[in-house]
């Protein structure tokens, strides 16, 4: 496989980054970790992990296993095409839509993806070429409820304008699954993965796969470009790019444990928000973890001492980084995803976590559950109204005297601790309201400390899982809006509106009852609420609000 293009991947490293590798290195070659890994052994994260892990390690073998599936979405495409069925929309949370998303990105072809239970932004992709539309519904078990209830807006939709429902989806499940039973029930096709693989692993399975090869990406490329660096990756060798990441990620000295995913050229477009998740997920428990902060661009000024600087390189890329504490990754996308998987675990065993499980993943989605069932609502009464923003406060007696929202905001940051974060959680329309992620630099220099953003419903499923069960350093922006128009579920009884509110009321609550102060900031008029918030946050630039 040596002739395949972008066959190998290159990992550099300096300072505190060298020194991980330096003092892990030779361990985890004695160890056989890589080989162990690839042999599928569970035991490698302990006894505590061991029954979570017997059934998440299959990820290791996909290049390989995954190979029937390309023949498959072939057919399916070819089929779909000759009844002009062009716009494929994914229906998918988490894993099940970042990596397809990253996917037809960077091979250039059109995608929408849909991860999100805001009525606006769901609105906008139903009314969205629905005669030319196919939507792949993608969910391990079904019972992701924001999936489910894209897939029964669709389904309404079509039949509304006179269209046959089972013309129009694919859906990709476990083999077994409730959704598996149901969508063949119904007549829909029907594409298994692989049961063996977590969502954040499983970009190279049918998750990820079907939805990028149907809008047009090359897949078959994608699992050569993994292949041939399988058995590289699986060497108990000093030169194994996995364990070096992984000891460089998960290995410093003490722990940086915030990852600057720095865009430094790489021909794989998204690629951060993918290892965010992989990353943040994986490793953000039990009071420790990795929080990785997508910045785009090199940041400007110093490196912070808790901060890990990784940049993303072209394809064949092997100069050498320089920094303080600087990794430097290449290679084509498919071989960079196994590379990070495997590095993700060697960094979660040198954390001591299970890097497979999600326990405050599912805190949240039980506590959003419990409040939509009682009636989902903007919470309790507000701290104070400003202008067109409701102001709450979670997580303390911190607000103070705080009577406006620039008073409530430079509260929230002055509850930074000395090695925090600030994490910025946007409930909107990620389409409509993009330019709202530009706050994210605003604030990073006004605090002087790294910060998040992440949309909401859709970061609950990747960095939601540090912000409760890693160190306990963050403190925490939430914007929710009231929708310019609600939008009902087919056959449940709440609207989009309802739970979204209660997905952000659920995620708040958590996090309060995890002592991380929240500052709720609820747009009753969506237009004049975020210019609102717009405005305060520009006040910021440049200034320097943490004391």
């Amino acid at each position: 496989m040596n002739d395949v293009p972008g066959s190998s991947v290159a990992v550099t490293a300096s300072g505190a980054a060298a020194d991980a590798i330096d003092a892990h290195l030779s361990a985890l070659v004695e160890q056989k970790f890589a080989s162990r890994l690839f042999d599928q052994d569970h035991t490698l994260w302990g006894p505590a992990a061991e029954d979570e892990s017997a059934k998440r390690l299959s990820w290791v073998g996909l290049a390989r296993s995954s190979r029937p599936l390309v023949g498959e979405i072939a057919a399916i495409r070819d089929e779909l095409s000759s009844a002009g069925l062009d716009h494929v929309v994914l229906c998918g949370m988490g894993g099940s839509s970042l990596a397809p998303e990253v996917i037809c990105a960077t091979a250039g072809v059109p995608l929408t993806v849909l991860d999100s239970s805001q009525p606006d932004m769901v609105r906008a992709a139903v009314s969205d070429r629905l005669d030319r539309t196919v939507v792949v519904v993608s969910s391990k078990s079904g019972s992701t409820v924001e999936t489910d209830s894209q897939r029964r807006v669709y389904e309404k939709a079509f039949t509304d304008a006179g269209i046959d429902p089972k013309d129009r989806f694919v859906v990709v499940t476990d083999p077994g699954s409730p959704l598996d039973e149901e969508a063949r029930t119904a007549g829909y096709r029907v594409v298994n993965a692989d049961p063996q693989v977590g969502g954040r692993y499983s970009a190279l399975t049918a998750f990820g796969l079907v939805p990028s090869g149907l809008a047009g990406a090359d897949v078959e490329a994608l699992l050569d470009q993994a292949e041939a660096i399988t058995d590289v990756l699986a060497a108990d060798d000093e030169a194994n790019p996995a364990l070096r990441l992984g000891a460089a990620l998960g290995g410093t000295s003490p722990l940086r444990n915030k990852v600057l995913l720095i865009d430094a050229g790489t021909s794989a477009v998204g690629f951060g928000d993918w290892a965010e998740q992989l990353i943040a997920e994986s490793t953000g428990k039990d009071g420790t973890g990795l929080l990785p902060v997508v910045v785009g661009d090199a940041p400007a000024g110093e490196l912070l001492d808790d901060e890990l600087r990784v940049s993303l390189l072209p394809e064949d890329t092997e100069d050498a980084v320089a920094g303080e504490a600087a990794v430097g990754v290449s290679g084509s996308l498919g071989a960079q995803i196994l590379l990070w998987e495997a590095a993700t675990a060697v960094a979660g065993r040198l954390l001591g976590i299970n890097p497979f499980d999600q326990p405050d993943v599912e805190s949240a989605k039980k506590a959003a559950r419990e409040l939509l069932d009682g009636g989902a609502s903007g919470g309790d009464a507000p701290a104070f109204t400003d202008g067109a923003v409701e102001v709450r406060a979670l997580g303390g007696d911190w607000l103070g005297e705080a009577s406006t929202v620039a008073e409530a905001v430079r509260a929230l940051i002055g509850q930074l601790p000395e090695h925090g974060y600030l994490a910025v959680m946007a409930y909107l329309d990620r389409i409509a309201d993009s330019a709202l992620a530009d706050v994210r630099v605003a604030f990073a220099r006004a605090t002087g400390r790294p910060v998040t953003f992440g949309w909401g419903p859709r970061f609950l499923h990747s960095t939601g899982q540090y912000h409760k069960g890693g160190a306990p350093e963050g403190v925490y922006l939430q914007i929710t809006t009231t929708p310019h128009e609600d939008l009902a579920v087919p056959g449940r009884d709440f609207t989009l509106g309802d739970f979204i509110a209660a997905q952000a009321g659920g995620d708040a609550q958590v996090l309060a009852e995890h002592d991380r102060p929240v500052l709720r900031l609820h747009l009753t008029d969506h237009d004049d609420g975020l210019a609102q918030v717009m405005q305060v946050v520009g006040g910021l630039d440049g200034e320097e609000v943490r004391s």
